[in-house]
């Protein structure tokens, strides 16, 4: 019996407990405003009415009719989530609806005071807006307090049954106004003050692309909460439409730049897509070689070459001379296109300053390794005629390759007035004289003559450093290779 009444509360204490759990009652209660919209989970139903855990110590009550569909079916049962708005508040209850209900002025009026949200029944388009049935009563909701996302096609709206806010009730219910954008917009703000609880500079959200801009896409944070994404920031790629990237209703990552309000108060979030996918250029030095052939795409051209994307943002350049063998471009439209697909070498990568140098003659391979076996001496080739000089006639046989006709020996043909007509852009053919591989010369003769001495070095001297003046690829090697010749005489 001793250890019995040690454990039976004294009077005193049950009272301070008892004024504990008012006073948490009263401080929990005061957080809820006729008004304010809460989220709960349906704890029973019974009878005609409805207890919903809202979160406090005290449950809020809502009428059974509230959950009824259009079937008069129980839309919502014990352990389902409810959103329901409080109409009223006091030490034992919390009364909820998930809109107002009822008729006549003195509803609207209370909806009115009480910023409560009602059903209301689109039922025409009228001069400025739409009519709206609302508790038994005609209301007007002009067109732009409606759903923005509605405006294009106004009659969609007639026959919808939508939730509006009172905003007027003048000459005993004769004129009523109602705003469905300001009850979004309400909605709107109150996610916005959850979501700047949690959210920080530098945090990593998912969310949907709710819709496209010019300048960018805007991400839902928060039903009726969005965050901005620059075209700049969709992607590491170059992009100059957002649609080339996402499309509304994708679900994507992006990192939280900055939130700021403008000069208005109204919040801006910007956001990052490419942000929240990594730096691409950290994983280049592993993934692109030196050395190795890619794939990759033409993104735009310049004067000096073109840029090539070889992975999501990474781009590296191909300088005009290293465009093509032996042929002279004088600009990058000769060879490509933007949005080609091509095959460059990559002579190197510097990953810290983001730059990589490719070729596309290198990835096509040296033309004078097997120029021996292409071009046998005794061999009839044809070839269009590159430049006429005073030592003889240059003849473009492939990309990268060109052979001579000497003058001397086209003097001494038997057709040399043919050849003496020939200008630049001809066709010919000819037969090889003689080939000299590491030299990078062939010598060529008209059908029928004689094998001769292979050219004067004058001839071919000249002819790479006028090339070479120009600005043509492969230059370098020939101009080295002459004096490796020279040298060796």
């Amino acid at each position: 019996m001793t250890e019995e009444k040690r454990e039976t509360p004294a009077p005193e204490d049950a009272i301070e407990d008892f004024a504990a759990l008012l006073a948490a009652h009263s401080a929990s209660s005061e957080r809820l405003q006729p008004g304010q919209k809460v989220s709960g989970t349906v704890i029973a139903v019974t009878g005609e009415s409805v207890f919903v855990d809202v979160g406090i110590k005290v449950d809020g009550i809502m009428e059974r009719k509230d959950i009824l569909d259009a079937q008069g079916q129980e839309s919502v049962g014990p352990g389902d989530s409810v959103e329901a708005w409080v109409i009223g508040v006091s030490p034992q209850e919390i009364r909820l609806s998930r809109s107002m209900s009822g008729s006549g002025v003195a509803a609207l009026e209370e909806a009115r005071d009480a910023g409560l949200p009602v059903d209301g029944r689109v039922t025409a388009v009228c001069k400025g807006g739409y009519s709206v049935e609302v508790l038994g009563k005609t209301a007007f909701c002009p067109g732009s307090q409606m759903d923005g996302a509605a405006l294009g096609d106004a009659d969609s709206l007639v026959g919808r049954t939508l939730q509006f806010l009172i905003i007027r009730v003048e000459n005993r219910g004769r004129n009523v106004v109602v705003s469905r954008r300001a009850l979004l917009e309400r909605e709107r703000l109150e996610q916005l003050e959850v979501l700047l609880e949690r959210l920080k500079v530098n945090d990593t959200v998912e969310g949907r692309i709710s819709r496209l801009a010019p300048f960018g896409a805007f991400m839902e944070l928060a039903p009726a909460v969005e965050g901005m994404i620059h075209l700049s920031e969709l992607s590491w790629s170059r992009v100059g439409a957002a649609d080339e990237v996402v499309s509304p209703g994708d679900v994507v990552r992006a990192k939280v730049l900055s939130i700021s309000k403008n000069d208005k108060g109204q919040v801006r979030i910007s956001l990052s897509r490419k942000q929240a996918q990594g730096d691409p250029w950290l994983e280049a030095p592993e993934r692109l070689k030196a050395g190795t052939v890619a794939q990759g795409k033409v993104m735009r051209l310049a004067p000096f070459g073109a840029f090539v994307e070889l992975l999501p943002g990474v781009e590296g350049l191909i300088h005009i001379s290293e465009l093509a063998w032996g042929k002279r471009i004088n600009k990058p439209e000769e060879v490509l296109n933007v949005g080609e697909t091509v095959s460059v070498k990559i002579k190197d990568v510097n990953a810290d300053a983001r730059r990589i140098s490719l070729s596309l003659r290198d990835a096509e391979g040296d033309p004078w390794q097997d120029a021996a076996q292409r071009f046998a001496v005794g061999a009839t080739v044809s070839g269009t005629v590159e430049s006429r000089t005073q030592y003889g006639l240059f003849v473009s046989l492939a990309p990268g390759i060109t052979g001579l006709l000497p003058a001397g020996v086209m003097k001494s043909a038997r057709n040399a007035g043919q050849y003496g007509k020939l200008d630049k852009g001809d066709a010919v053919t000819l037969v090889v004289q003689n080939i000299d591989s590491a030299a990078r010369r062939i010598s060529l003769a008209p059908e029928g003559t004689e094998a001769a001495a292979m050219a004067d070095d004058k001839a071919w001297k000249q002819h790479a450093s006028s090339r070479a003046a120009s600005g043509d690829a492969g230059l370098g090697i020939m101009a080295q290779a002459l004096q490796n010749a020279m040298k060796k005489k």
